[in-house]
């Protein structure tokens, strides 16, 4: 799909502001309530937009730690590599997940109640599961920039 002007009006309104009325997006993006109501569903139905999340704060959910995890595979077997993406994607403390190149092979955000909880978290889960050969925790201290917004 091809991106107009007025798409990009319309992602960033509604980056923005989620919530916002279709009559002030379509004000926004310079036409009608009813071309507007169409492009949005447009938008939606080729995967562009992806959803419309409610965006929390974590500290105020009772989930005071926030880590990065580093994690470094003992080699890429195709199985294990199934197993590590599977079970991470099923842990409600792992918020993202990256396969990247450089030192570590995949590097999580994580949150937790606390340091007692991710330590569980590290013993109970992530030592536990095959090829791991190293995991490295960067404590984060204070949140700078979140829920980036893609410059469209």
């Amino acid at each position: 799909m091809t991106l107009t002007d007025a798409d990009r009006r319309i992602l960033r309104a509604l980056q923005a502001d989620s919530r916002i009325s279709n009559q002030e997006l379509a004000e926004r993006a310079g036409m009608s309530a009813s071309a507007c109501w169409r492009r949005v569903r447009a938008l939606e139905e080729a995967g562009v937009i992806a959803g419309y999340p409610a965006v929390l704060d974590a500290g105020r959910c009772g989930l005071g730690f926030s880590a990065v995890v580093h994690v470094t595979m003992t080699r890429h077997d195709a199985s294990q590599l199934d197993v590590f993406i599977d079970r991470i994607a099923g842990r409600p403390e792992v918020l993202e997940c990256y396969s990247t190149t450089g030192e570590a092979d995949y590097h999580l955000r994580v949150v937790c109640r606390d340091k007692e909880a991710y330590n569980d978290f590290l013993e109970g889960f992530m030592f536990r599961l095959p090829g791991i050969a190293h995991v490295r925790t960067n404590l984060i201290l204070k949140d700078i920039k979140q829920h980036g917004r893609l410059p469209v």
